[in-house]
């Protein structure tokens, strides 16, 4: 049976997974998934260290799911 090289190419994930930084300055930080063809995420997700909505902003790329 012949194999060809394209039945070896790993495919990339459709999403990756996150982490998320609050901008209020305390440190707090949730991981998420988002698609990889999006630009960065910034969402208003609630602090439990300020006990109010703010600002999460992307800080970095953890893996691929």
């Amino acid at each position: 049976m012949f194999l060809s090289a394209v039945t070896f190419v790993k495919t990339k994930s459709k999403t990756i997974l996150v982490k998320m930084l609050s901008q209020a300055g305390r440190g707090f930080s949730f991981n998420t998934k988002r698609s990889r063809l999006w630009e960065k995420l910034t969402v208003l997700h609630y602090d439990p260290l300020v006990k109010k909505k703010v600002l999460f902003v992307e800080q970095k790329k953890i893996h691929s799911l």
